[in-house]
Order: C-alpha cells, then structure tokens, then sequence
C-alpha cells in the first residue's frame, strides 16, 4: 500500500495538472460518481486544490464538492497530454479528469467518493490535518494525545493506525522505530515522554525528507520512487533494516530480525541489539529479545 510520500507527491503533481483550470470532460466506471455528476456536473467547475490526507487523495472543486479517492495496494494515477497514449489498458481506467492542458487518469483506483463539504468533516476514516505527518497543520500534541489513548497496544501497530499518524506505512514504521532505538514491540505505555517525542520527531523528519521536489514522469505508482531514510550516497544503503533480514545492522554489525506483528499481520524488522526492549518488560523470548 502507498505510504505519505508517495500520497503527497500524487496529489503535488495533480495539483500542478489540474489545479485553478476547468474540468473540461469527467468519466468514470463507478456508478455513484457519474451519479452525482447528473445532479451536479464536475465537468464547468474548477479544480480549487489537490490535497493528501495521509493516504486519500482529495481534489476539490469549485462547487464546493471533493473527489476523495484512495488507492489500497494496486491504484494509480497518471498524468497525461490530451491525445497521448495511455500507458494502461482502458479496461483499467476508473476515473478521468481533462481540462484543455492535461488528462488525469486513475487506473484501478480502488475505492472513490465524492463529499460535500459537511459529509467530508464527518468522514472518519479520512484523517484531519492535525494528525496528517506532512500537513502544516500536523499537531504533535494531538498525535501524542492519540498515542497515549492506546497504551496497550505494541508502538509498531499504532504507528499504522492512520487515527494516530495518517501517512505513515510498513516501510516507515520499522524505519522510525530504529532510528529512535525504540522497539517495535514494545507498549506505548512503556515509553517514556522523551522516547514519544523523538518517534512523533521522527515521523515527521524521515517522511518529509522524502517528498522533497523531484522531476517525475507523470505516473504515480505505490512502489514507484524508493524510499530513503539512511541519506547514504549508496542507493543500496537506503533503509536502515526494512526488508534487510539477516543483513548485519548498519550501527552494529548485528543480523537484522524480522517477525510479523498486529491484527494486520504486516512484517516488521529491528536490530535487537540497537532496540532492545525496556528493562523489566516481560517477553516470550522468542520474538522480542536477541
């Protein structure tokens, strides 16, 4: 699944396509999308901005309505020059936006929905600004707010919960917890305010780091860019310990653990000897200590 950066940077360069320009011509395959469009047609209106929240992109029109669409594990968006060829089959295309300069067209998006204004303030599961890692408007306190309410829960499952820190994804939350010498297995209500405040640091640091500006070529996929977080010259050595199992840790030489944690079953890694557990934190000693 996408994570933060990938989000921001779709929504960045759709802003840039579509954004202050009147929707010329609107398809699409889902029902209730054309179905509004009958009562109250996008195409005429202008695309006022292109946001990301954590992981929905939201274009907002003139209207007053907003396109909220996310894209799970296989959902695109690509950029293109009216009448150039698609690099997608139609078959996969879901939704199309064209004004007279550009063609926006999300391929196998997933899931779509178009809000008006109170129906997009009231939707739960698109997360507000406060708690958006890359939004101007993050609020650490409120972040820490939330991650102090799931005291019971393991720090690697709640850096996921998009209620908690909406932008951050699988690849991140191994990355932040290492970085911080926090391990991803230990409860929230073990952590002491120092070690909160540097992983709520590091969030924001190593995801902003990658959405820094770059050319692209208009095609926006969930594994399209590589991540990085280690800031090595070395493409290679780009993550700390994500997907490196086994691999001697970068700080001390230490074979890289993996074991897959939470109710969403997603793999995590750490160096057992860079994120030790807390003195006098019980483990089953098989999947939390060296």
């Amino acid at each position: 699944m996408p994570e933060g950066d990938t989000i921001f940077r779709t929504a960045r360069t759709l802003d840039r396509a579509l954004g202050g320009k009147p929707i010329t011509r609107f398809l699409s395959t889902f029902p209730l999308l054309t179905r509004f469009d009958d009562d109250t047609p996008l195409a005429g209106q202008t695309v006022e901005q292109v946001e990301s929240r954590g992981k929905w992109v939201l274009i907002h029109f003139s209207g007053g309505s907003t396109l909220a669409t996310h894209m799970l594990m296989n959902g695109s968006w690509h950029i293109y020059r009216p009448g150039e060829r698609w690099q997608q089959p139609r078959s996969n295309m879901r939704i199309v936006l064209e004004n007279s300069d550009y063609c926006a067209v999300g391929f196998r998006v997933p899931v779509a929905k178009i809000l008006k204004p109170r129906e997009l303030e009231r939707a739960l599961r698109i997360p507000t600004p406060s708690i958006d890692v890359l939004s101007d408007q993050f609020d650490s306190v409120e972040v820490e707010r939330r991650l102090r309410a799931r005291s019971d829960q393991e720090i690697g499952d709640v850096l996921l919960n998009q209620g908690v820190t909406a932008g951050v994804g699988n690849v991140f939350k191994s990355e932040i917890c290492f970085v911080t010498g926090v391990n991803p297995f230990c409860k929230v209500s073990a952590l002491t305010p120092e070690q909160v405040a540097a992983l709520i640091a590091a969030v924001r640091r190593l995801i902003k780091a990658n959405v820094l500006e770059d050319s692209g070529n208009g095609v926006f996929t969930y594994n399209g860019r590589k991540r990085r977080t280690t800031h090595a010259s070395d493409p290679g050595e780009n993550l700390w310990v994500y997907s490196r199992k086994d691999q001697p840790c970068r700080r001390c030489g230490e074979p890289i653990r993996s074991h897959m944690q939470g109710q969403g079953v997603r793999i995590t890694y750490w160096c057992p000897r860079c994120q030790p557990m807390p003195p006098g934190i019980p483990t089953d000693g098989s999947v939390h200590e060296p």
